[in-house]
């Protein structure tokens, strides 16, 4: 308050405003000695000054239209940040997918021999994953690998099923979802089996592991990450 500055408005607009009571503005670390009218119509005037004064960059139009619709700040006040619009992903979407049928199989490629390079292709990936699949090697370490491996390009045989049309289809897994396995057999047909209620099993030189569908109700890319726990019996 030592350092207050006094200031008050133009003799004229003072006199045409009726001021006669004096009030203390404070403006960051300054204090203006402002007057105060009597009357509602001296005090709109008061206001409409004062604001002018406060607000010299609004035109009077903008701060009536202001006054009476929100508040003012008198203080600084900080501008918003403009919020950018999130840019649309150029990928198509599945709903997208689903209607242009990219992921559907065509019949005159539904031919198992197609699709031996896959498999093929798939055993040398296992034997990079385990690091070699040797005689000494053991079977945990294989079927931890398989929990999380890709399994497109792999030969699976229904062990068991609470369908017992599924019992003994095997084939090469063409397509994953997280309820079924679309596998193609050696008679070219193209099978959709659920993985709920049945146990397959997959072979890789020589190594036999059970995979029980109704715990591997999963994405391929949601399982890599999954941590799975031991179980002592699994049921279908």
């Amino acid at each position: 308050m030592e350092d207050a500055i006094y200031k008050t408005l133009p003799s004229a607009e003072a006199k045409e405003l009726n001021i006669q009571v004096l009030v203390m503005e404070f403006l960051g670390d300054d204090a203006v000695l402002l007057s105060c009218p009597q009357g509602p119509k001296e005090s709109e005037a008061f206001v409409s000054a004062f604001l002018k004064r406060c607000l010299p960059g609004l035109r009077e139009e903008v701060i009536q239209e202001r006054l009476n619709r929100k508040a003012v700040i008198l203080e600084h006040s900080i501008k918003q940040k403009k919020k950018q619009k999130r840019k649309r992903r150029k990928g198509l979407s599945a709903k997208e997918k689903r209607q242009l049928r990219l992921f559907e199989i065509k019949p005159e490629q539904q031919r198992y021999d197609l699709f031996l390079p896959l498999h093929n292709l798939w055993k040398q990936y296992i034997r990079d994953l385990c690091n070699g699949l040797r005689a000494d090697t053991q079977p945990q370490m294989i079927q931890t690998k398989l929990l999380k491996a890709d399994l497109h390009g792999a030969f699976v045989t229904v062990k068991k099923s609470k369908c017992p049309t599924y019992v003994g289809l095997s084939g090469i897994i063409l397509q994953e979802t997280k309820h079924i396995f679309k596998i193609i057999t050696k008679d070219d047909k193209l099978k959709a089996v659920p993985k709920c209620n049945t146990v397959f099993s997959v072979e890789v030189d020589g190594f036999i592991s059970y995979i029980y569908g109704s715990r591997f109700q999963l994405r391929s890319s949601e399982r890599s990450a999954k941590k799975f726990k031991m179980k002592g019996s699994i049921d279908l």
